[in-house]
């Protein structure tokens, strides 16, 4: 039986190496043609300045329209979606809610649409404006409140809409929200001896992650760095120049930068560190940092989505001293970081890999 059609549209490469958005999508191609023939398509972007010049000046006519940055980016681009599609799909699946506006087009040549939401991007927005600094917190306000209306017309014009966690399907009004999880392939585990060193990992250039180290370097670092003082704090990801600020100056925090194996540098530290403030979806760093069997402390926002429970699979902490606090004791506490690590482990085994993800969306009905 020839299988049916699909089409799927992405603005980046789904592969694993690139990202928590490269892996998403590179789960669901895989769940995808595993049922569909599948043509993916993107973008040939224009070229843009990105000095921080030119960015701001973007964003300030961004605003004065009521237009969002990515939303914004990855509009306009219709005559290269209409060369791209041939024929009749049974279903045309939509990577991020920034590529949404396809929809009118798309429905022209899918029987069905999927709009796939790594984020909800008012959410990310909207906790965004309340941990950063003015000016960046009333622009993220009012870019929060652009994606609400933008959200407002675009998902009714999908048939499905894909979330990463039950607590983001409950944010949605649709008729048909799904829940597909971050995963990641099953990875074996690294067999690697501890370094006396504590790891944060994610795009650094990603604005809930820059707040993050922001915070963790002047809120709750001072506080570790004096009482382990053989501690070194890593920082492992893309785009390493853009938290030097927060990092400079100081010889026990390592910035290690992009690497092809970030499991087996988490493998390397005693504790994995998660102090988002802000965010959507779920963490692919938690479930990096329970492949690699390590123990992890998060904020309760940084852990949402996940089902894990405090003191079970990880440590939660809100406060700076409770975080700098919960550090500490898994440093000292080879036997706690062992068994957090361990449930951790079994908690992505059981419920974070690729074949779980698409049982769970098999279970919910599918594409």
């Amino acid at each position: 039986m020839t299988p049916p059609r699909a089409f799927f549209l992405t603005p980046e490469e789904p592969k694993i190496g690139s990202g928590g958005g490269g892996l998403r999508s590179a789960s669901l191609l895989g769940y995808l043609r595993s049922k569909c023939d599948v043509q993916t398509a993107t973008f040939s972007l224009r070229s843009h300045s990105k000095s921080p010049a030119a960015r701001i000046w973007r964003n300030t006519k961004r605003l004065a329209r009521g237009c969002p940055p990515l939303f914004d980016r990855f509009s306009g681009y219709e005559r290269q979606l209409t060369e791209a599609l041939h024929g009749r799909y049974a279903a045309g699946v939509v990577e991020h809610f920034w590529c949404a506006s396809y929809a009118s087009l798309l429905r022209s040549s899918c029987d069905r649409l999927v709009l796939d939401l790594h984020n909800i991007e008012s959410q990310l927005a909207r906790t965004h404006a309340e941990a950063a600094r003015w000016p960046a917190s009333w622009a993220s306000k009012r870019f929060a409140e652009s994606y609400e209306r933008l959200e407002r017309y675009w998902l009714p014009k999908y048939d499905v809409i894909l979330v990463a966690s039950e607590e983001d399907r409950r944010r949605l009004s649709h008729p048909d929200v799904r829940v597909f999880p971050n995963a990641l392939p099953e990875i074996p585990q690294p067999r690697v001896p501890e370094a006396n060193a504590i790891l944060f990992s994610g795009n650094l250039e990603y604005h809930p992650n820059v707040e993050a180290v922001r915070w963790f370097r002047s809120k709750v670092w001072p506080s570790v760095r004096e009482q382990a003082p053989a501690v070194e704090w890593r920082l492992l990801g893309r785009n390493p120049a853009a938290i030097t600020a927060f990092t400079n100056g100081d010889p026990r925090i390592r910035v290690i930068g992009p690497v092809e194996d970030a499991i087996a540098h988490l493998a390397e530290a005693q504790v994995c560190i998660v102090p988002l403030l802000s965010g959507s979806g779920t963490r692919f760093k938690i479930l990096e940092a329970w492949a690699a069997g390590r123990a992890v402390v998060s904020t309760t926002l940084g852990a949402e989505g996940l089902g894990a429970s405090d003191g079970e699979h990880l440590l939660l902490a809100d406060d700076a001293a409770d975080f700098a606090a919960a550090v500490l004791r898994l440093l000292n506490n080879r036997t706690l970081r062992a068994r957090l690590g361990d449930a951790g482990r079994a908690l992505y085994m059981e419920q974070f890999t690729w074949p779980a993800a698409w049982r769970r969306l098999d279970e919910s009905g599918g594409i």
